[in-house]
């Protein structure tokens, strides 16, 4: 008994083995990014290069300032779209999760989940673009929200299911009408869930370019006029990243090393979320 003890002992230790090495395998890589993109970005910037504005061609120096607005300006827009729409939805779902209609947004839900980006982006180029006549912050804040819809409703749905049914029947009991129930008492419990999804959905977007580059398309002004082209992060990356200057080259790492610290940010204030505020069944 002992032997087969002991044997059990040592199979066991072996895959845990396994298991910690392929999971320290995997972080190598975003290591070596995370670390080449400090390497390179971090040297870039500065007061100048995050408050000035794109120099022209040929000339040294020059900032990001209209590539930070214009991102802000549109993730804040696409949330406003986004977050109520998909928690509307979510709560859809989790309350009403055997009906055709439910069935049917669901499937949607997933189809969309899995629409590469460049698509959407294609979509709403015909959808606004065309018939406005104008790139504009406005399509590419659509864009951006039809991609953050998903995130927000699974979330959101995955969330309020783990709540005890206890917790509505008792407010039910109480003579609580439906809505203020799902308003007071449903949605606050599962708060911690549904923010964090809702913080996983911005650091999704905010790094996204293929639908910038056919709604949004880039502007070397400081604007927050949804209705002209905006600058946005990822696409001034894509944009000088590709360009055949040097000074440009040492922009593109710079705007890199912000955005992969703002994405660094929002999932570190997710894992705060979730821990500080975690649903207790």
């Amino acid at each position: 008994m002992e032997a087969r003890i002991g044997m059990r002992n040592i199979k066991s230790n072996i895959f845990k083995g396994i298991i910690v090495f392929f999971a320290f395998l995997i972080t190598v890589p975003l290591v070596i990014i995370l670390l080449y993109i400090i390497k390179q970005g971090a040297g870039q910037v500065n007061w100048k290069f995050l408050t000035g504005t794109p120099a022209p061609v040929g000339e040294a120096g020059g900032g990001i300032a209209n590539a930070l607005v214009g991102s802000f300006v549109m993730v804040m827009t696409a949330s406003v779209v986004a977050i109520p729409v998909g928690m509307a939805a979510g709560v859809y779902l989790s309350e009403n999760p055997r009906t055709k209609l439910a069935y049917y947004s669901s499937l949607c839900v997933d189809i969309l989940q899995g629409v590469p980006s460049i698509v959407v982006g294609i979509v709403v180029y015909f959808w606004l673009v065309k018939p406005l006549g104008t790139f504009s912050a406005l399509s590419g804040s659509i864009a951006l929200a039809i991609m953050m819809l998903p995130i927000v409703i699974r979330s959101t749905e995955q969330t309020l299911k783990l709540l005890p049914d206890s917790l509505k029947e008792a407010a039910l009991s109480l003579g609580v009408p439906y809505h203020r129930v799902i308003l007071k008492v449903t949605i606050p419990c599962g708060f911690a869930g549904i923010l964090s999804g809702i913080t996983l959905s911005i650091a999704r977007v905010i790094g996204e370019t293929a639908p910038l580059l056919f709604t949004a398309f880039g502007s070397p002004f400081v604007s927050a006029a949804l209705g002209k082209p905006m600058e946005s992060l990822p696409h001034l990356i894509f944009t000088y990243a590709t360009s055949p200057y040097d000074d440009w080259h040492n922009l593109a790492w710079g705007a890199s090393f912000i955005l992969l610290m703002f994405v660094l940010t929002l999932n570190i204030i997710t894992k705060v979320i979730t821990r500080k505020w975690k649903i207790q069944l």
